[in-house]
């Protein structure tokens, strides 16, 4: 029997290969999910915590991504409004199973966005 990787073990894997690939391009974690008790999840949602917006995100590219495990994981309600709402103000979601989907899907978005290219996300600076 083999074992599907958690939701965790494939955004770690992916986080892994995109900083390795896309160098200086920054992502970054939203850390929206998790088991917490009543008085930090009080705190967090008081500096802004909301359920639902996607795992990550690549500022440079406008660019959000929601990651699910390979078998199993749903879209909540809560998901599917961040993510009509940031599709709404021009960001780009994509929704994306596992770590091999957000490899190729990132691929295909750079493909079919070709100002996204790597060297072109430097700082002017």
């Amino acid at each position: 029997m083999t074992t599907i990787p958690t939701e965790h073990e494939e955004q770690r894997e992916f986080v892994r290969w995109f900083r390795k690939v896309y160098a200086p391009t920054r992502i970054f974690a939203i850390p929206n999910g998790g088991a917490r008790g009543a008085a930090t999840a009080g705190r967090l949602k008081a500096e802004g915590v909301s359920p639902g917006v996607p795992d990550l995100c690549i500022p440079a590219w406008r660019l959000w991504v929601e990651m699910k495990r390979q078998k199993g994981g749903v879209v909540s309600a809560e998901q599917k409004d961040w993510i009509a709402y940031l599709q709404s103000v021009q960001q780009c979601v994509l929704v994306c199973r596992g770590a091999d989907d957000a490899k190729a899907q990132i691929q295909n978005f750079l493909h079919e966005n070709p100002c996204h290219s790597p060297s072109e996300t430097r700082p002017p600076f």
